[in-house]
């Protein structure tokens, strides 16, 4: 297994074809080859060794994925930084894997000096781009144009591929170490789950620095499909892809299906053209979910959960559940392991549970994570008798569905009863008004923690906190029911669209000494 083999197929099979539209830049199969052997030959020159890492800092783009498989041609690691961070977060993931070159686009560039200076490893500062190079930068048109294509290092299998930073949501982020064989075969796993339209053309929106968007591009380039790469999310351009380049399948997160079925021009894009919608990243409530079918009525959806430490996928939610209406008690579902994963549900000594009991989702198979880069401590924790560790709270059905009920670190414990934020919040997204919600603990003297809701109302709708607590009250324990309600314009979210609940945890904790009761 290695991840430049699709890039081979194309040349040969598909040479002519074109593999990734950006802006008026448009590359053939043989255009982007020739492209990412010219960057291998450049990373080599700079010194780049086997399992060296690479770091880009940039917005989608045709050069991103250029990076990506120049980097796995060259024989090195890719290690994409997220967009989100500031440059003190940007600097320690560099140093933390002792990462020497870096790609910057014009989104970032201002940042180099500060780069330079904070970063001890950093010594090779490549502007992509298309205007002349700041000072103390490399050009990296030039540096391609004056490069001839070498031939591929061929590392395979086990050979490190990755190391992709978890978001930071908590502490340090951590390096997850991915090999070639744990991303190709999550890809084949994740593209056998969905059926995919016969002649495909992806549109990349979700940021290609996160796992979900890295593995649509794979699975993309497995199937040697044609991508219409966004620099970031923008709902008109999301149509005007799906009119203009017949853009049939895409990965979004539930906030961006919201914001392209309720974007003002939709009703003016003839949307039948798309086949399939795979969403995951966080939860979707069934409200959203309706109307979106119903907004995209030729679309088969599909729901996707995994993470990182996975490559990314774990569970898969078929389309059949979406729009059967026996089957819409599986909605609230996370889906069936893909082929290529194992997952049980295990107690807190490590012992498989009996069905629909709730416990820590463990997860074994060829796409789980080699461990955490320099922290052994971290990665015993995770990675036990060849099982993964997921930190996520679930069940799984008679029929092998499983469900998550929470992070099992933001478990609330009231009164001696441990409460799931996940079903409280599921309760109230339940409600028409309500666009988010997050749940959480918080400190009270007399129970230990009360149940929280933070909750973002749709534009134009009016909520109160007597109406959501009776809601809950009609679906759920009383012990589960919110004690209090507060109401914010938006919840905070982090770049693969996941509600950031240490955010709206902090001001509560933040004189304590622990973050728990």
């Amino acid at each position: 297994m290695y991840l430049t083999q699709p890039l081979h197929k194309g040349l040969r099979e598909r040479s002519n074809h074109t593999v990734l539209v950006c802006g008026q830049r448009r590359l053939s199969f043989a255009q982007f080859g020739d492209r990412v052997q010219r960057l291998a030959a450049v990373l080599k020159g700079m010194g780049l060794q086997p399992g060296g890492r690479v770091s880009m800092l940039a917005l989608n783009s045709d050069r991103y994925v250029e990076y990506l498989y120049g980097v796995w041609w060259a024989g090195g690691v890719i290690n994409p930084i997220n967009i989100r961070w500031n440059p003190k977060e940007v600097a320690y993931s560099l140093d933390d894997c002792d990462t020497g070159i870096l790609l910057l686009d014009d989104n970032f560039v201002d940042w180099a000096g500060e780069l330079k200076n904070l970063s001890g490893s950093l010594n090779t500062l490549i502007y992509v781009g298309d205007r002349a190079p700041p000072d103390g930068m490399l050009s990296y048109e030039a540096l391609l144009a004056a490069a001839a294509p070498i031939e591929d290092a061929m590392r395979s299998g086990a050979d490190l591929a990755a190391v992709m930073y978890t978001g930071g949501t908590t502490g340090k982020p951590k390096g997850v170490m991915l090999t070639h064989a744990n991303l190709y075969i999550n890809a084949l796993g994740a593209i056998s789950a969905a059926t995919r339209p016969a002649e495909a053309v992806g549109v990349q929106t979700a940021p290609m620095f996160h796992v979900g968007g890295c593995s649509l591009t794979l699975q993309l380039m497995t199937r040697l499909c044609k991508q219409v790469i966004l620099p970031a999310f923008d709902e008109v351009a999301v149509l005007d892809a799906i009119r203009d380049e017949g853009g049939n399948e895409t990965f979004m997160v539930p906030t961006m299906i919201q914001r392209l079925i309720e974007h003002p021009r939709f009703g003016e894009y003839d949307v039948s053209g798309l086949e399939l919608v795979l969403y995951g990243a966080a939860p979707i409530d069934g409200a959203l979910l309706a109307q979106a079918i119903r907004a995209l009525p030729s679309a088969q959806f599909c729901q996707l959960y995994g993470m990182t430490e996975l490559a990314p996928v774990v569970t898969a939610l078929p389309a059949w559940c979406h729009r059967q209406p026996e089957h819409a008690n599986k909605l609230r579902s996370a889906g069936r392991p893909i082929t290529t994963a194992e997952v049980r549900i295990v107690d807190g000594d490590g012992k498989p549970v009996p069905v629909g009991t709730a416990g820590e989702v463990t997860v074994r198979g060829p796409t789980v994570m080699t461990g955490y880069w320099g922290k052994p401590e971290q990665t015993a924790e995770a990675l036990r008798d060849g099982w993964m560790y997921t930190g996520d709270g679930g069940r799984i059905d008679e029929d092998g569905f499983l469900y998550i009920v929470d992070r099992i670190k933001d478990m609330i414990v009231t009164g001696g009863e441990n409460v799931y934020s996940a079903e409280v919040e599921n309760v109230i997204a339940q409600l028409p008004q309500v666009s988010m919600v997050g749940v959480i603990g918080v400190p009270d003297d007399k129970w230990g923690e009360r149940v929280h809701a933070i909750i973002a109302v749709r534009p134009g709708q009016k909520l109160s906190a007597e109406q959501v607590i009776t809601h809950c009250r009609q679906q759920i324990a009383g012990y589960k029911c919110p004690r209090g309600v507060e109401f914010r314009d938006a919840l905070p979210l982090s770049a693969a669209g996941k509600l950031l609940k240490h955010e709206l945890r902090a001001p509560y904790w933040k004189d304590r000494d622990r973050n728990v009761n």
